[in-house]
């Protein structure tokens, strides 16, 4: 589908502006109104635009007149810009979608979002919704990813439990684990944090981390290009949208769910209090949880919905005893945010994983 969707995207203008007229990690792409311009609609994000690019050619397919700014950011740059403008009563975008979704409910919290008003609403489970203002628009794993070559003799690790045995063997993973800069990725940094409240494998997994001398990047697909050629073994606590899409068309490289656990986080979207075209937002979230927009992402975005729930995710992965444990939106996640929590759980983060001066 996302072949499909780009090859038709690929007739609306769209302009590309330079990086020195937007901030150093931004990438800002505007697809221009199909029919006379009545509007423009602004969209915030940190999802890769190939996984949005199908849901914004369907929005402008039902709304020929209105154009789409698409603003590509990473979570740390996006969540100090969107609070920068919220602070300041500035216009930055008309919806903000971002898997970093404490960062997302510390601004609802401090009355950055407005009521979005959604026939939707009442359909989606109670953890994917935040006040009415916050909603959770899809349904991805923390996965582990692995190649495939390099565990062709003995199978991957399926567990927490099982990688930690591996790193304590003799060397085999020495520079081949890859995963999130939890200090530059705020999804990274929230996966991390989930996991040292969930279990007690969090010490022992992070100090095994840095015995093996763990490569850290601040995206997804960094990871996964990286064990796909070999130079990592294992990606641990990738985006399952990410993975299992890539996956599809890269048979270098599997995708696990965790069988101790598999958190499950719901990338998140709101309409900013100074949103110039709200009618707009409201649609295109309609449109997200619409049966048009789940057949989307539900498709080869592999980004799935709430409304789809674990069995499409158990279906695509080909496990069906995985042990789904949704990222509940509630101010629970703010407990993340502390500075003072933050600052001691970065220090342990530094302590463990980072390899000590000879």
């Amino acid at each position: 589908m996302i072949r499909y969707f780009t090859l038709l995207a690929s007739f609306i203008a769209l302009t590309v502006i330079p990086a020195d007229t937007a901030n150093a990690s931004e990438t800002i792409t505007r697809f221009e109104a199909q029919a006379s311009q009545s509007g423009d609609l602004v969209i915030a994000s940190v999802t890769d635009l190939a996984f949005m690019r199908p849901l914004i050619f369907a929005f402008q397919q039902a709304n020929p007149g209105v154009s789409v700014t698409y603003i590509e950011d990473t979570s740390n740059s996006l969540d100090a810009s969107v609070s920068s403008a919220c602070m300041g009563r500035t216009f930055l975008a008309d919806l903000v979608i971002s898997s970093s979704i404490a960062q997302q409910v510390r601004l609802v919290n401090g009355g950055c979002a407005r009521e979005i008003e959604s026939s939707a609403l009442p359909s989606l489970p109670d953890w994917a919704q935040w006040r009415g203002e916050l909603i959770g628009l899809t349904y991805e794993a923390a996965v582990m990813v692995y190649n495939k070559a390099a565990f062709a003799d003995n199978g991957p690790p399926r567990s927490r439990f099982d990688l930690i045995d591996l790193m304590r063997q003799s060397g085999s993973l020495n520079g081949r684990i890859a995963t999130y800069d939890i200090e530059e990725s705020g999804v990274g940094y929230l996966f991390a944090f989930q996991d040292s409240t969930e279990a007690s494998t969090w010490g022992r997994l992070i100090e095994g981390f840095g015995r093996n001398s763990v490569a850290t990047f601040c995206c997804s697909s960094d990871v996964i290009d990286r064990v796909a050629d070999g130079r990592a073994h294992i990606g641990y606590n990738v985006l399952g949208s990410y993975a299992l899409s890539r996956a599809e068309n890269d048979d270098r490289i599997g995708v696990i769910l965790p069988n101790d656990y598999t958190l499950v986080l719901a990338r998140a979207g709101y309409i900013p209090r100074e949103a110039r075209n709200v009618a707009a937002a409201r649609a295109f979230l309609e449109l997200a949880l619409s049966p048009q927009g789940r057949a989307i992402l539900d498709g080869e975005t592999r980004l799935l919905t709430p409304l789809s729930g674990p069995d499409a995710l158990a279906r695509l992965s080909g496990d069906d005893e995985a042990a789904f444990r949704p990222i509940p939106l509630t101010p629970a996640l703010l407990v993340s945010l502390d500075q003072a929590k933050r600052v001691r759980f970065l220090s342990q983060w530094r302590k463990s994983v980072t390899p000590p001066m000879p």
